[in-house]
């Protein structure tokens, strides 16, 4: 389990999975119960006394409309912490708030580091969500900058990265955590970081998809996020539109690919007949290393 202060997140294949499917168009009884459920949430997650202790920023990065988050826990800011490499039992301690990137860009590195120092935060880990085509993460430079920083890469993305994780593992920052779960489609290792469940977690909770699910989109997705609660706010890694959060009970009753049966969506889908990214041919062999250059053999 890793151990952190505080966390960054930023933000091709089909995958069906029959039992996460979500029903057509929900019922005007369930969607008025959802209104009404809806009416006492409002857009910070800081509306229970464990909400406090979240520090929360969004940021975006304007060329290929990548969010970048920003989490931390903010009820420890100058306690010492005990920091557990994930799969390793290597631990040491520091007197630090941590912090951790999700989906960095390489263009915006310069802008979250000097976050980063803003906000007395001490990067320890780079996470990608997936392996992205529209952008070069910011992981590999992240590390010339701070070369302590590790990158994590889900294991099924066959992506190099200093710690591979995989479903169910957690990652620890401060007394809050963020869970790993697979949620596979827009590529074969995607995955979603979903806050933690419980009365000392920030409630509702929230869900980091990547590419999964989009607001009132999807890059293909496993429906599993729709196993959620539904006041769960989804924090998606791109949006084209203006929209910055929305909640798995309004992608379930508004998203216009998720609402549809499965061959009604595998029809979408397959016909979107979307260009590739025009970043393809560069973004994916750096993110298939997290952004790593082999330095020395460029020096040789």
């Amino acid at each position: 389990m890793l151990r952190l202060r505080c966390l960054w997140l930023s933000s091709s294949s089909l995958h069906f999975n029959q039992q996460f499917l979500p029903s057509p168009i929900l019922s005007s009884s369930s969607s008025a119960s959802f209104r009404s459920k809806m009416e006492a949430v409002s857009y910070s997650t800081r509306s229970s006394s464990s909400s406090k202790k979240l520090l929360f920023r969004q940021l975006f990065e304007k060329e290929s409309s990548t969010y970048t988050y920003l989490l931390a826990d903010a009820s420890h800011p100058d306690k010492p912490a005990l920091v557990r490499i994930l799969l390793s039992d290597h631990q040491m301690k520091l007197n630090y708030v941590y912090s951790t990137l999700v989906d960095p860009v390489d263009k915006t590195v310069d802008r979250d580091l000097s976050l980063v120092k803003d906000l007395g935060l001490k990067l320890i880990y780079a996470l990608n969500t997936h392996v992205h085509a529209d952008h070069v993460t910011g992981s590999g430079l992240i590390k010339t900058k701070l070369p302590g920083v590790k990158s994590i890469i889900s294991k099924a993305s066959k992506a190099s990265a200093d710690i591979l994780v995989e479903s169910g593992d957690k990652i620890q920052f401060g007394d809050l955590y963020l869970e790993v779960r697979a949620t596979p489609g827009h590529t074969v290792g995607c995955v979603t970081y979903v806050s933690g469940d419980g009365s000392d977690q920030p409630q509702p909770r929230l869900a980091f998809t990547g590419d999964a699910v989009l607001i009132r989109g999807c890059g293909r997705t496993d429906f599993q996020i729709f196993t959620l609660p539904e006041d769960t706010f989804i924090y998606p890694a791109h949006d084209y539109k203006g929209f910055t959060v929305s909640t798995v009970g309004e992608e379930m009753l508004y998203n216009p690919r998720l609402t549809k049966d499965e061959e009604t969506f595998k029809n979408i889908m397959e016909n979107l007949k979307l260009s590739n990214p025009k970043m393809i041919d560069v973004a994916v062999p750096a993110n298939m290393v997290c952004g790593l250059q082999d330095l020395d053999s460029k020096a040789a």
